[in-house]
This record gives structure tokens, C-alpha cells and sequence, in this order.
């Protein structure tokens, strides 16, 4: 999983239009192998839909996206094959039993390991309704169907959009051990959430959306000063650069 010296994730100058709406405005972002971006920002700050375009799901309108050095626009069924993507809400094959979804997926990504693909519902406590149909799950159990799917096969970049919400305690933490495993073996995770203190235990790496722009990039020194202030420091450093729109 990886190539030397070459991002997991690059992308440069993207927006995406919805009709006249600019959703996306000239986003640049970058991922090293092994890095767990948190993507954080207000509703509808761009978030889902630069998820989306990142995996080749929405149709950018300008832009370059290289998933592990592979341009998604050259080469979209092999960078496609690089990426997993939860959604939200999960797209899961309803009549499917959960063993069958994650397989299709993996497959589509070239790999054909029941063993390991067993092994990781195990790991994120589905093992139990494996042979259950995927629409007969309650919503946190689809949430972690999705998250399996995302992380089956060991894709190069992991998104994951608002997956970790509406997880109890148990599954919540079965599903951070599942991310750090996943960047530990050099995937990059970026993970859209309004969780701040999932953001906080989980991530090397702030960004904070508004508007379709990244308005906060915080990393290294000054994501461990930030930390290291203490508990709501994180959330105050959102509600600073974020405004309230609500407010009266």
C-alpha cells in the first residue's frame, strides 16, 4: 500500500458546482500514508460533496485528484480501486447479507480474501450478523457495514463521511481501533465529522471547512499546543473561526 515519496492523497485547486451554487472553491488537500485527517466544518460547508468528488462519485468541475499517484481523471477505475468510501447515509446493497456486501467490494477492488475480510467484520463486532441481510440492520450496524466496506481490501485513502455517528460505546470504540489499524498499515483516513472529541483522539491533522474553502489547516506543533490546552480547546478554536449563522 503506498508508493515512496508520493502523497496517498493529493489534491489541487478543486471545486465542484451544484447548478449556479459553488459547493467546493478551489480546495487543495494533501495525505501521507498513515496520516487520520479530520475534516471539520458547519453543514453544508462543502465536506461531503469534496468526499464525494474525491471519490469519484460527483463530477468536479475543475481540478486534479491523485489517489496513491493515480490520476482519478486519466485512470478513474484504477484510483477508484484505491479508495473506500463511506457515505452517509450508507449505500449498502440491501439485499445483500453483510459477508456478500463487503465481498462484492472487495472484489471490486481485487481481492478475493474471505479469511481477512471475516476477520475485519469480527474486528469491528459484526460478525454475529454477517449472514443477516443488510436491510434488516439496525442504523449503527449499518453505519459499521459501511465503515467495513470502507477499509476492506486495504485501500491507499480512506473517507469517511459522518460514518463514527450513532456508534454506542463498544462499536464506537471497535471502529477507532479499526481506523488507527488501518493508518498504522499506511492508509490515509479523512473523516468528515461533527464529533469533536472523536476528532480529538483519532487525528494527526485538523482541517476546518466554511463556504467550500478550507479556512483552518492545523498539523504537528500546532495541533499538539492546541490539544495540550485542555479539554473544549478544539472547540473553541472551531467556533472561533467558524460564525454562528444562527445566531439572532
Amino acid at each position: 500500500m503506498g508508493r515512496p515519496n508520493v502523497p496517498a492523497l493529493d489534491v489541487k485547486e478543486l471545486s465542484v458546482h451544484y447548478g449556479r451554487r459553488l459547493a467546493v472553491d478551489a480546495l487543495s488537500l494533501s495525505a501521507a500514508a498513515g496520516e487520520i485527517i479530520g475534516l471539520l466544518g458547519p453543514t453544508g460547508a462543502g465536506k461531503s460533496t469534496a468526499l464525494l468528488a474525491i471519490a469519484g462519485a460527483v463530477m468536479p468541475s475543475k481540478g486534479e485528484i491523485r489517489i496513491d499517484g493515480v490520476e482519478l481523471s486519466a485512470d478513474p477505475l484504477a484510483a477508484k480501486q484505491k479508495v473506500g468510501f463511506a457515505d452517509q447515509p450508507p449505500s449498502l446493497y440491501e439485499f445483500f447479507t453483510v459477508a456478500e456486501h463487503v465481498a462484492m467490494i472487495a472484489e471490486a477492488r481485487g481481492d478475493r480474501d474471505r479469511a481477512a475480510q471475516a476477520q475485519l467484520l469480527q474486528e469491528l463486532g459484526l460478525g454475529g450478523v454477517a449472514q443477516r441481510p443488510c436491510r434488516e440492520l439496525s442504523f449503527g450496524m449499518r453505519q459499521r457495514v459501511g465503515l467495513a466496506a470502507s477499509l476492506v481490501a486495504r485501500p491507499a485513502v480512506v473517507l469517511l463521511d459522518e460514518t463514527l455517528n450513532g456508534l454506542d460505546p463498544h462499536a464506537a470504540r471497535r471502529a477507532r481501533g479499526a481506523l488507527v489499524a488501518a493508518a498504522d498499515r499506511g492508509a490515509a483516513v479523512v473523516m468528515s465529522t461533527h464529533l469533536l472529541g472523536v476528532a480529538e483522539r483519532l487525528c494527526h491533522r485538523i482541517v476546518v471547512m466554511d463556504q467550500g474553502k478550507v479556512v483552518n489547516d492545523l498539523a504537528g506543533a500546532a495541533l499538539a499546543e492546541l490539544y495540550a490546552a485542555g479539554v473544549g480547546a478544539l472547540e473553541e478554536m472551531y467556533v472561533r473561526t467558524i460564525a454562528d449563522r444562527e445566531a439572532t
